[in-house]
Parts: C-alpha cells; sequence; structure tokens
C-alpha cells in the first residue's frame, strides 16, 4: 500500500522471543539460497542473504557471547527445515548486533537485517521511517547462542573450500587464481 508521495513506508519486521529464528538454505551446494526466518504464532519473516553473511553473523555472535561471558548452554537446538510456503521479504545489504541491557528478563541480543537498497540502514533499535526494511529480532542469551550453531553448522555443510585460494570447489574442480589458471581437483 503506497503511503505520502507514492512512496512504500518502511516496513520492520519485529520479533521478540520469536518461536523461532533460523538460518537455512533452499537447493544444493553451489546453488543455495541463504535465508534467515523469524516466526511466532503470527507470522513467519524469511529474508535472502549470502552464505558470508550467515558465517559472519555466526561468527560475531559466538564472539560477543564471549566477551560477555556467557557460558555455552547445550540447550535443544533447532535442526527443522525453514517453514513454507518460504516467501522472501527482501535480500539483505546490512546486519547489524547489539547486547541490549538487562531490562529484569536477563540480558537479550538484538539482531537486525536491513534491505539491501538505496535507503540508508538504521542504527539498531531506530524506527525511522526513511530507513531500509528491517528484520528486528530480539533473543536471550541461549536462543542465540543456539542460532549461532545451527548457523555455522549451516555454513560448513557446503563446499569444502580450496586449500590454496579458499574459493569453493565445484565437484570438477575449479580454475584456481593461485595455480595461474590451472583446474585443480578436489
Amino acid at each position: 500500500m503506497p503511503g505520502y508521495g507514492g512512496v512504500v513506508p518502511r516496513r520492520i519486521h519485529d520479533y521478540v522471543d520469536p518461536r523461532r529464528f533460523v538460518a537455512g538454505t533452499v537447493g544444493l551446494p553451489g546453488e543455495r539460497t541463504f535465508y534467515l526466518q523469524a516466526s511466532d504464532s503470527r507470522s513467519v519473516t524469511s529474508v535472502a542473504l549470502e552464505k558470508a553473511q550467515v558465517a559472519m553473523l555466526a561468527d560475531r555472535l559466538e564472539r560477543l557471547l564471549a566477551q560477555m561471558e556467557v557460558p555455552d548452554s547445550a540447550g535443544r537446538d533447532d535442526n527443522e527445515p525453514l517453514s513454507l510456503p518460504l516467501e522472501e521479504e527482501f535480500r539483505v545489504g546490512a546486519l547489524g548486533i547489539a547486547a541490549l541491557p538487562d531490562d529484569g528478563s536477563g540480558d537479550r541480543i538484538l539482531i537486525e537485517a536491513h534491505a539491501l537498497g538505496e535507503e540508508e540502514a538504521a542504527e539498531p533499535g531506530d524506527d525511522d521511517l526513511d530507513s531500509a526494511d528491517t528484520l528486528r529480532v530480539s533473543l536471550t542469551m541461549d536462543a542465540a547462542a543456539a542460532f549461532a550453531r545451527r548457523a555455522k553448522a549451516l555454513v560448513a555443510a557446503g563446499r569444502p573450500p580450496c586449500p590454496f585460494c579458499l574459493q569453493p570447489l565445484d565437484p570438477g574442480g575449479h580454475i584456481c587464481p593461485r595455480a595461474n589458471g590451472y583446474r585443480r581437483q578436489p
């Protein structure tokens, strides 16, 4: 629905303690599309992003949790596939992570995924209507740790990296820039 002047207002998909917040893929290794998906009893929001963004998000979450001295819990991990039907809301251009102060319910982690586009990504927690569409998820420390474990496993399940250039290896090998254009076999 167009807003004033034919401009579509910013959409903020806000989840506090969602029923699920996971990274997942669709497709075969080498052709996979990566998604972040948040859901509660009312809605499911799926946003597409790059494998490197999922890896970076998992790594930064682990570092933030370690910095906050959060013990690694052995809670139940969500290993279920993405919820269907899968409807992409937007493609992620920027990610943000912030530790939220204790509000009486314990420390929390805020994760924001901002849409790729010409609009500027907002600062974490900003509701400026001129910024990019945003998926905003507030998680407990245990839920953030479970998300990071699943995301790291998801990234590791892809094609192995070339030991020389670190680019993903295709089943038939690849032309390795570190080997002066010769095809390296897996």
